[in-house]
């Protein structure tokens, strides 16, 4: 059994809005319904959980009536893996596989995350995107993590803000979904640490957690297009644009 899971617990006060960023709209409608209104096309799982803020939630869910969703509170944001750690007693013990996407990312379509969600087949698979280079829309990656390989494999994924001058020049980026076995993932989610420029929770640093234990990652490749997603009002500007 697969549960899906979407971060939107975030104020997105780079937005400048009053609004929670996933309700942003785009084209007249909040982009996290386009995210919402995928994965039920794509038949994955009827009643998604989405991780909100006890600020955001009733506004989100306001938003989203038309779909049947489940709710978890991330009372503080302290960064993306206590956000999904926060989902544990709402994703429930019967689930083998946790999919988790972040509602920022309105572009997914219903036939990616079908194939997402059954390509699974280690402890984590996760998404990643390569782009040619970081000018016109695809500046909108600029400030992504950067997927560092060793000898293909992937092992370990550098957040911006953390690498360096040389990492910053890697063209494979983390789009930040992932899908993880969910005895892996609980067995590890609580080790994680807040030893970085954020001081946050990264979701990120699970994969060295794997890397080291010797345990598979596979990783999916998506379209840049598809990738896309939206952190201050000049991404929202190129995503109105692309949609």
């Amino acid at each position: 059994m697969i549960k899906i899971v979407i971060l939107a617990a975030g104020k997105g006060s780079r937005m400048n809005s009053g609004l929670p960023k996933v309700l942003m709209p785009i084209k007249g409608k909040p982009m996290i319904e386009y995210l919402v209104k995928a994965i039920k096309k794509s038949g994955v799982d009827d009643e998604p959980i989405i991780v909100v803020s006890p600020d955001n939630k009733e506004l989100i869910k306001k938003a989203l009536h038309k779909y049947k969703c489940k709710y978890a509170i991330q009372k503080e944001q302290l960064g993306t893996g206590h956000a999904l750690l926060c989902a544990k007693q709402a994703i429930g013990k019967k689930v083998d596989y946790v999919l988790c996407f972040c509602g920022d990312h309105p572009f997914f379509r219903p036939e990616t995350i079908k194939r997402i969600a059954y390509s699974h087949n280690g402890v984590i698979t996760m998404m990643t995107t390569g782009v040619k280079d970081f000018k016109l829309w695809r500046k909108n990656f600029y400030h992504w993590g950067r997927v560092l390989r060793n000898y293909g494999r992937i092992k370990e994924i550098v957040e911006f803000k953390d690498a360096t001058a040389k990492i910053k020049k890697i063209r494979e980026v983390n789009p930040a979904i992932y899908c993880f076995a969910t005895k892996w993932l609980w067995q590890n989610i609580t080790k994680l640490n807040n030893n970085n420029a954020q001081k946050e929770y990264y979701l990120t640093d699970l994969i060295n957690f794997a890397f080291k234990q010797g345990l598979k990652i596979d990783s999916f490749p998506i379209d840049a297009e598809e990738a896309i997603g939206i952190n201050n009002q000049a991404e929202l500007e190129i995503a109105k644009s692309l949609i």
